[in-house]
């Protein structure tokens, strides 16, 4: 059931809706009432774009944002189809700005790097022409950091994103931008990529529900078909049946991946309701005293475990027995090996070399001193820790496991040196707890876990078994109904100044 204000059903689109009742409606509310032609597109773009104005240049969320005279006479473009009864799709009308690691045709497409700082896409991504198909109207880009490297929202070209919650922490990364523009209602849902935590961690660090997709089920194009990578696509919203509804759209097969889902994406657009009386859930906690955190992070996500109980389910503290250091490695060696392939040739040109930030050129030259020997030995790891969680989930329905091993932390800062008292030896190694979901390739949803007494936010995973994706959203949507924390706890910056 919505909880956010109430569009009257008799008001016309004719312009009498008010900012405040437009920006309170998730994506779900939203599609409805322009299908409905309660509200507006000229409306809601007028009102996202006046919020846009308002609070992003304290937070720099969305960066490259197009005309207002453009994007106004888009939404008029879509309220005239709209009175012809062409309505696009589940986003027609949407105000959407898209991460910074996707194509956009049109628009700028830096992803973050100084070499590409005038560089203009050509052509839209699958996704993006999926998204625009189904009526988004794109406003801008999603700041992100340079190449989606690390989980810290800053770039030489856009400069620093900033936490919705406290403007001087972090957003997390890499889908910084995406998180904080929808936790600060600049628009209803986010696109993002997940290659070691970033449609987790921002989700986290901004009280938000953020979903990893399983490998397969959102297309995305390779140099190499063959070869599953450790990056997805996925979303972000206020609500897992916001996601749900942007996953509608997002996936679905496409022939030129050869391992596309082949699944009927409208599903995700169905109903969450489910009843988990009796459900098995594992909670992984710090993987037996393996991982390092940050105090008060597992105090307060262990707190969250009430919230599943209180469905009925059964929560055991449970994990796989597996040397977890071996993940991290290969993890570490599939990560270098993939960086270095994608980058080589920016490496390779001394000019453009300069300009890669020394994250991005530690992970090519690790790369490129590995072996055939050592990838094919860490693809082999992760087919065996995959083996191990799949046998794992023949004792239980869903897997819990912290979203972050840190509260968000200063925005000056690239990186935490330590946690928890240990010293980080790369500048991902903070973000750790994620690391285990990409190397399953199975798909997990964080959910806001609520704050501590410093009124910092934390956040845990849902972790589904293969093609789980709706299972994730449905036990997301139970719990939201038993926790509400993003309509309990909201930024302070959505308050009228």
């Amino acid at each position: 059931m919505s909880t956010a204000p109430s569009i009257a059903a008799t008001e016309p689109a004719s312009g009498t809706a008010s900012d405040d009742d437009i920006l309170g409606l998730g994506a779900v509310d939203l599609a409805a009432a322009i299908r409905a032609r309660r509200v507006s597109c000229v409306e809601v773009m007028t009102a996202c774009l006046d919020q846009i104005d308002r609070v992003n240049p304290t937070v720099n969320a969305i960066v490259a944002l197009r005309d207002r005279a453009e994007l106004i006479a888009a939404a008029g473009e879509r309220d005239a189809q709209a009175a012809r009864g062409e309505f696009l799709g589940p986003l027609h009308g949407f105000p959407h700005a898209v991460k910074d690691i996707d194509a956009v045709k049109g628009l700028p497409f830096t992803q973050g790097s100084p070499i590409f700082r005038d560089r203009i896409a050509a052509a839209d991504s699958i996704m993006v022409k999926r998204l625009r198909r189904a009526g988004a109207i794109f406003t801008g880009r999603t700041n992100m950091p340079e190449f989606g490297l690390g989980s810290q929202t800053f770039n030489p070209v856009y400069g620093a994103t900033r936490n919705a919650y406290d403007p001087t922490k972090t957003s997390g990364g890499s889908s910084g931008g995406a998180a904080v523009a929808v936790a600060l209602h600049m628009q209803p849902v986010a696109d993002g990529s997940d290659h070691a935590g970033s449609l987790r961690n921002p989700p986290a660090f901004n009280n938000l529900f953020g979903l990893r997709t399983g490998y397969g089920r959102i297309p995305i194009e390779t140099k190499d078909a063959f070869t599953p990578g450790l990056g997805v696509s996925g979303g972000i919203g206020r609500s897992p049946a916001d996601i749900g509804l942007l996953l509608s759209v997002q996936a679905g097969y496409d022939a030129r991946v050869p391992f596309a889902n082949t699944q009927d994406p409208a599903i995700f657009a169905e109903d969450l309701k489910r009843d988990f009386t009796n459900a098995r859930i594992a909670w992984f906690d710090d993987f037996g005293g393996y991982l390092p955190f940050e105090p008060g992070v597992l105090d307060l996500d262990r707190s969250a475990l009430a919230a599943f109980e209180s469905l009925g389910a059964k929560v055991e503290w449970d994990r796989p027995r597996f040397d977890m250091a071996k993940v991290w490695r290969d993890w570490l060696t599939l990560r270098a090996w993939m960086t270095a392939s994608n980058l080589r040739p920016l490496y390779d040109e001394p000019a453009y070399r300069a300009l890669l930030k020394p994250e991005a050129v530690w992970e090519v030259e690790r790369g490129l001193a590995l072996s055939a020997d050592q990838v094919t030995a860490a693809q082999e790891g992760r087919t065996a820790w995959y083996e191990a969680v799949r046998r794992f989930q023949e004792r239980y329905d869903f897997l819990l496991m912290p979203s972050t091993q840190v509260f968000p932390f200063d925005v000056e800062e690239r990186w935490p040196k330590s946690v928890g008292g240990r010293t980080m030896d790369t500048y991902h190694r903070w973000m750790e707890a994620t690391i285990p979901v990409t190397m399953s390739g199975l798909p997990a949803l964080n959910v806001p876990a609520g704050f501590d007494p410093a009124g910092r936010p934390s956040g845990i995973q849902i972790v589904g078994p293969n093609n789980g994706e709706r299972a994730c959203l449905q036990l997301g949507a139970a719990y939201d109904a038993e926790t509400r924390w993003v309509t309990r706890r909201r930024p302070a910056l959505l308050n009228p100044s």
